[in-house]
């Protein structure tokens, strides 16, 4: 399968899908990006902004992984005493992805302080998610300890990630964001579960294997 991952950080969502897939990430940061060509070396690693690389290659590739940035959305942002507009580019995939992309996608985000304007098809833990396949509710016991337990180190251990010698980027920050790999594998799976059912279903429809 090939695979599109944008805004890939460090790779959380990505760490626990293996090497079966053509994979291309796309992140903004030389130094972040470099962080995760070292732990998938074998990905196709594209310095970019990735609201740009969607709209020009969406139709490359059979699934995309999208996580625009969230602090426009947060809660968080919504207690800070300066205002600021929240990032239409989360909206702006959203629609892209559900008109003209025939593959299986994922578009992940906090859940927003205001009322979305586009609901999301799941929403588990502290992750929305628009998508056009079904994500599968399941309890990750882990993802709430990673939340009340923010250090650095701690989240290092939890995540499988070692970041102690890279510098001149924001090392919590970039655990913080990470999606946890479990959650990731068990969305990879769910969409290649419904990207199966969808082919078995059209083979019975075209009289195929009969």
């Amino acid at each position: 399968m090939r695979i599109l991952n944008l805004y890939a950080g460090i790779g959380g969502n990505r760490k626990l899908w293996g090497n079966d897939h053509t994979i291309t990430a796309v992140e903004i940061n030389p130094l972040i990006a470099e962080i995760y060509h070292d732990y998938f070396p074998n990905d196709n690693i594209v310095i970019a902004d990735a609201h740009e690389y969607l709209i020009n290659h969406f139709n490359k590739y059979d699934f995309i992984w999208s996580s625009p940035p969230c602090p426009t959305h947060s809660i968080t942002r919504y207690m800070q005493e300066k205002k600021v507009y929240p990032d239409m580019g989360l909206y702006q995939e959203v629609i892209l992805l559900r008109q003209w992309f025939e593959g299986r996608y994922v578009v992940e985000n906090v859940i927003p302080y205001y009322q979305p304007l586009i609901p999301p098809d799941q929403v588990m833990h502290r992750h929305s998610f628009w998508c056009n396949f079904r994500i599968i509710p399941r309890e990750y016991p882990k993802m709430q300890t990673c939340k009340k337990r923010k250090e650095r180190e701690f989240l290092q251990s939890e995540l499988g990630f070692n970041l102690d010698k890279y510098s001149g980027v924001d090392k919590r920050l970039l655990l913080r964001n990470c999606v946890l790999p479990e959650l990731g594998r068990d969305i990879l799976g769910d969409a290649l579960a419904g990207h199966k059912r969808n082919c078995a279903e059209q083979a019975t429809l075209f009289g195929e294997g009969s």
